[in-house]
């Protein structure tokens, strides 16, 4: 429970700033241009702090790279509120720092889990934390709104450092302090960070499974989900002619989304690989609605489709992971998911928009719909993606 407390705050406090800085721009604190240079300087944060993070908790206490990453985070908030409307190179410098902090637990948290929680019960419990994350999101743009009434950005702003201290000091310890590579070796004999990354990467490389899931999920993520994001408001606009379709499509992903993590808690797919690869090439639904003029119940329910494929993706993924991977390596291989998948995003997004105005929507969307069926398919082929297993794929191969 204090894992699963500290997960979910996290997430929360991950989700909760952009949305606390969009509304600044509403109250005309904040210019656009000023808000996409902080979640720029947000992504930077988290793409260098995702494979130090990874080898920190390899190395050390899983426990201590949660807490000090949650405090990294906490402290900018704080940094965050003091330049709103003041100082807009002081809150660069605490997006950077968010995202700092949010790149180098998200890997220790996924090796802490694997820790705290037996092997059994894993798929449950990585099921329990993206139910309380879909929960936030679903709820908490409501919630934010009213506050923001009351509060003011800036209080919204140390409310979001809040959440990051009982991230940081929620969680309890694990079931080890450190690496055998920091135990056993003296500290001027270790290998450079460097070297260890490297050795995360050829553990990753050992689970073909892994690295062609990793490479399908990327590529969905790049294309498709950057594609709707894009897509999505234009399309309610100039068809529908109401932002309603918007609302609800995001709204049926988040529905959909809640109830497939219910079920993955407790379904066990006798080929888990596959059914999960499955549920990621349902994400082309999204993009596939938005190309033919259908009813807006349609796009809907394509969005709910969506949503319910990506968790019943996810959580198979995290297990997976978790039970596959070397222990004293599951927070670099872990690192290396986050950092290619959901910290290149924002990459698929900076070149999905002029696409979109040079070829138009059409094209574009055909093209992403097409990449997000081809490539799970693509890594279904792989004999080990099958069960998410090298070692059940082998044993189906021996004679």
């Amino acid at each position: 429970m204090r894992l699963w407390s500290g997960a979910t705050a996290s997430g929360l406090a991950t989700w909760a700033l952009p949305f606390v800085l969009g509304l600044a721009v509403l109250d005309r604190t904040l210019s656009p241009a000023a808000l996409g240079l902080l979640l720029a300087a947000r992504t930077v944060g988290f793409l260098a702090a995702v494979p130090v993070g990874g080898v920190l908790a390899d190395r050390h206490s899983r426990r201590g790279v949660v807490l000090w990453s949650g405090l990294v985070a906490a402290a900018s908030a704080p940094l965050l509120a003091a330049g709103l409307g003041r100082s807009l190179p002081l809150m660069a410098l605490a997006a950077a720092l968010a995202g700092a902090g949010q790149g180098a637990c998200r890997p220790a948290f996924q090796a802490l889990t694997a820790e705290v929680v037996d092997a059994g019960r894993r798929q449950q419990a990585n099921a329990a934390m993206t139910l309380s994350v879909r929960v936030s999101t679903l709820a908490g743009p409501a919630l934010t709104a009213l506050l923001a009434v009351v509060l003011g950005t800036g209080a919204l702003l140390l409310g979001i450092g809040a959440l990051w201290l009982l991230a940081a000091l929620a969680p309890g310890r694990g079931t080890r302090t450190s690496s055998g590579v920091s135990a056993a070796v003296p500290a001027p004999q270790r290998p450079s960070f460097l070297a260890e990354f490297a050795d995360g990467v050829r553990e990753a490389r050992r689970h073909p499974w892994f690295i062609a899931t990793l490479a399908a999920l990327t590529a969905v993520i790049a294309t498709g989900y950057s594609a709707t994001g894009v897509a999505l408001p234009l399309v309610s606009r100039d068809r529908y002619e109401t932002g309603v379709v918007l609302a609800a499509a995001t709204t049926a992903y988040t529905a959909g989304a809640l109830a497939a993590a219910l079920l993955i808690a407790r379904w066990r797919p006798p080929s888990q690989g596959w059914a999960a690869l499955a549920g990621l090439a349902a994400y082309g639904f999204a993009p596939l609605s938005l190309l033919f003029p259908v009813h807006p119940a349609a796009v809907v329910a394509a969005y709910a489709v969506a949503g319910a494929g990506i968790e019943l993706f996810n959580v198979p993924w995290f297990t997976a992971t978790q039970r596959e991977v070397a222990p004293d390596k599951l927070a670099r291989v872990s690192s290396l998911d986050f950092m290619l998948s959901y910290g290149l995003a924002p990459v698929g997004l900076a070149l999905i928009a002029p696409a979109i105005e040079t070829f138009g929507p059409r094209p574009v969307l055909t093209v992403c719909a097409l990449i997000c069926f081809a490539a799970p398919a693509a890594a279904a082929l792989v004999p080990s993606a099958r069960h998410f297993s090298s070692h059940r794929a082998r044993e189906a191969g021996a004679p």
